[in-house]
């Protein structure tokens, strides 16, 4: 028997293709994807294996170079990213340097909306300086601050939209438009939405990073990370830098990211509803200046977040009154939600991002950010909702 790879049809839907996109069935016809366990590839005479380094032959050479069953993942997530193609990394924090890292050089210029998370505002303000790479910070909001700063020549854009962890939205296309006007390359980091809320290519960005550790695993096993763009980008620029620097992601965990797939449709559909209720039965309530959710009616940007996303999302932050002490007496009375700083679960987790992800950050910048004192990221299982609001409603009396 030989090795079988499954065709996808072009008028099969998205759900469709998160189960059986990418995959090729080895010659024992499997039904679930193989995961290779190997370091290196052996060849049938010394000539296949010149020809495989001097890709006159493409095939697997190595491990840090390519894997068969990481490769079904990365297929898979072009097929739902709408992509040409994708490269896979051990973790979300290595998509996002490996997408930054081999586009600039010293002497290039980087402009990122303030509103990052904490390891990714690292790379730009620390790292990436270092280099000798000019970087800019702007109100991701603002389009006259993104005008100004993309005035000048510029080789890199670099946004999340929603942000972690105050859910600030950026105008996609308009953002687009200037980078480009500018000469940049606009990198999405598409984590909240993921590939089924908002597909940010369709808006103009040329490359989107994810943590698949968040909705794509969905259950807390394992991280991973995905760069998706055109075909040119991920195969010249991109492959030659995972290539030499090693942030490769293991077959065990693509594996555990393709099961993921299959079920996230499913699993994102219910975490929205229930994200979208939760902040609903909120609002008003005595302990919160705010419960924040993008297609509410009151949020600052419902048009845009109704405009560019097919849902609000599974995230929810609410900003109690009482600063850090009532967001601390609330984390601690809570039975059912998990304090944990991960998100994108099918268990429902709460983090305090100002002493924890985004601790870091000077007052300022927190402040910028919108990332108060009292401020507590909800990120939605898969729990009840009468459950969910029962331990959130009685952590705020507590609170």
């Amino acid at each position: 028997m030989q090795n079988y790879k499954r065709e996808i049809l072009p008028e099969w839907g998205l759900a469709t293709q998160m189960v059986h996109g990418g995959q090729t069935r080895s010659q024992h016809a499997e039904t679930a994807e193989t995961i290779y366990m190997t370091s290196g590839y052996v060849y049938h005479s010394a000539e296949e294996a010149e020809a495989a380094f001097d890709n006159s032959r493409p095939r697997f050479v190595y491990g840090r170079f390519g894997n068969p069953t990481v490769s079904m993942f990365e297929e898979r997530m072009a097929l739902l990213e709408g992509a040409e193609a994708a490269r896979a990394t051990a973790s979300g924090m290595a998509a996002v340097f490996a997408s930054l890292a081999c586009l600039v050089k010293a002497g290039d210029r980087v402009v990122a909306a303030d509103a990052l998370f904490g390891s990714c505002n690292y790379i730009v303000q620390e790292i990436l300086p270092k280099w000798g790479v000019e970087t800019e910070f702007v109100d991701g909001r603002d389009l006259a601050q993104w005008r100004k700063a993309l005035s000048k020549p510029t080789k890199a854009v670099l946004l999340e939209t929603p942000s972690n962890p105050s859910l600030r939205l950026v105008d996609l296309k308009a953002v687009c438009d200037l980078g480009h006007a500018a000469g940049a390359q606009v990198i999405v980091d598409n984590v909240f939405a993921t590939p089924l809320l908002q597909r940010p290519l369709e808006f103009g960005a040329d490359i989107v990073v994810y943590s698949a550790t968040k909705h794509i695993d969905g259950q807390g096993r394992c991280l991973g990370g995905v760069v998706l763009g055109t075909a040119k980008y991920i195969n010249e620029t991109l492959q030659p830098f995972i290539r030499h620097t090693g942030p490769s992601l293991s077959p065990v965990n693509a594996w555990i990211l393709l099961k993921g797939l299959e079920t996230l449709e499913l699993r994102l559909q219910r975490q929205c509803e229930v994200a979208e209720r939760i902040a609903k039965e909120l609002q008003g309530h005595p302990k919160l200046a705010h419960a924040h959710y993008p297609t509410l009616d009151n949020f600052p940007q419902v048009e845009l977040a109704r405009r560019q996303m097919k849902s609000g999302g599974s995230m929810v932050s609410l900003d109690l009154k009482g600063g850090k002490e009532a967001s601390f007496r609330f984390l601690n009375a809570l039975k059912l939600i998990l304090i944990s700083n991960n998100l994108g679960d099918s268990k429902s987790l709460a983090t305090h991002p100002a002493t924890t992800t985004h601790q870091r950050l000077s007052p300022e910048q927190k402040a910028a950010q919108g990332i108060m004192p009292g401020l507590i990221r909800l990120s939605i299982g898969l729990e009840d909702v009468k459950d969910l609001l029962a331990d959130v409603r009685q952590a705020l009396d507590a609170a």
